[in-house]
């Protein structure tokens, strides 16, 4: 009988660590920059949930993962109004070409 046990919780969290740094290095769309770095916040909530399901931390684990979501959230609601601003001022939200607010 297959046991899950902590090891394939961390393989889960490093492919989706992986994707995520893979896609905030090459990818241009602002948007997908940011769906990047909530695949990173996701595995990192894989680990702390983990960790404290095969560790002796208690509630501990899926309380900072409660408190990594709601920054998401907060992160997720900032950053695209901020991104929908920049669509609105230079028709273009591609992460190399939005260098013209320095002006």
């Amino acid at each position: 009988m297959l046991s899950v046990g902590l090891t394939h919780f961390l393989v889960i969290s490093v492919v989706l660590f992986s994707l995520g740094i893979y896609a905030v290095i090459t990818r241009k769309n602002a948007v997908m920059v940011l769906m990047g770095i909530e695949l990173i916040l996701n595995s990192a909530n894989i680990n702390f949930v983990a960790f404290a399901r095969y560790g002796d931390f208690g509630l501990q684990g899926q309380i900072i993962a409660l408190f990594v979501i709601v920054l998401a959230a907060a992160e997720a609601a900032i950053a695209l109004a901020i991104v929908l601003n920049i669509y609105k001022t230079i028709s273009n939200i591609n992460v190399d070409e939005i260098d013209t607010l320095r002006d």
